[in-house]
């Protein structure tokens, strides 16, 4: 199947439309954005007011009609971006897709789970547009280096998660043993929880050792929370630290939609299509 791309005379409806939702370089495409933007922030600070209980009763259906208002916006917007490009699956499943549809998904999931909707703070995700809308291509390049860096630390990261888990099993039955059912430990799973709090330095203080022992083994905790907490923060540095350098495009692919190319780039690095 032949992608339509916009440049193409096959559909001078679906360049245009492309050009003003994805691309921020004209003054239409400018506006949307920025009117995108503000509708975004209005209906996160307007979530969050309706769950303030005295402006809920005394201003419920205001906030209700206002919610509706902008899911239908949203909902539109999001049938148009899934039209305008020429592989709407690759859109509607890369991050911004999926942002996308998760900002609308709560209206409608409220109607079937009370208080759902108040997920829909997730459209506070979709300000992350700010850095293409306003052409801030230095922060793209920043935010690329990061996801590289954490892509390439997952099987390390795994590692040790892997570790610290065997770490509080252990823990966490040896402090059940040592402590018992009448200083609080009742049972594996509790000092399991008693040994992640500890390790991870939290430290809610709802249990404690009580015995010598116990407390000797608690104080090894705490003790190897410091060096655990500096080890994932080590991998990612290393990982930032070999990042590939170069400058990054705010152009939207035209078939898929996604961004964060580099700036000499012809074919999108996603789904192949022409830039």
């Amino acid at each position: 199947m032949v992608d339509v791309k916009p440049g193409t005379g096959a559909a001078p409806w679906r360049r245009r439309l492309h050009e003003v939702i994805f691309e921020s370089d004209t003054r239409a495409g400018r506006a949307f954005d920025l009117a995108l933007l503000v509708t975004i922030v209005v209906s996160v600070v307007v979530v969050i007011l309706e769950s303030v209980r005295s402006l809920r009763s005394a201003h419920g259906p205001a906030f209700l009609a206002f919610e509706w208002l902008v899911t239908g916006l949203f909902t539109v917007e999001y049938l148009l971006r899934l039209a305008c490009v020429s592989r709407p699956l690759r859109f509607a499943t890369s991050f911004f897709g999926l942002v996308d549809l998760a900002a609308v998904v709560p209206t409608y999931l409220g109607l079937l789970v009370p208080d759902s909707h108040y997920l829909l703070v997730v459209r506070a995700l979709r300000l992350l547009r700010v850095f293409r809308i306003l052409r801030l291509a230095e922060f793209l390049h920043e935010a690329r280096q990061l996801q590289q860096a954490l892509r390439a630390s997952r099987r390390k990261i795994a590692v040790f998660l892997l570790t610290v888990v065997t770490v509080v099993l252990i823990v966490g039955a040896l402090m059940y043993v040592v402590e018992g059912e009448e200083h609080g430990f009742v049972d594996i799973p509790t000092s399991i929880y008693w040994a992640i709090v500890t390790l991870t330095t939290v430290g809610y203080g709802d249990l404690a050792p009580q015995t010598p022992l116990g407390k000797v083994l608690a104080s090894v905790v705490m003790l190897m929370g410091y060096g655990i907490l500096a080890v994932p923060t080590g991998i990612v540095t290393v990982e930032l630290a070999k990042a590939a350098r170069g400058t990054v495009s705010t152009q939207a692919c035209p078939a898929c939609g996604r961004d964060g190319h580099d700036a000499d780039a012809v074919h999108c690095k996603f789904c192949g299509a022409r830039l």
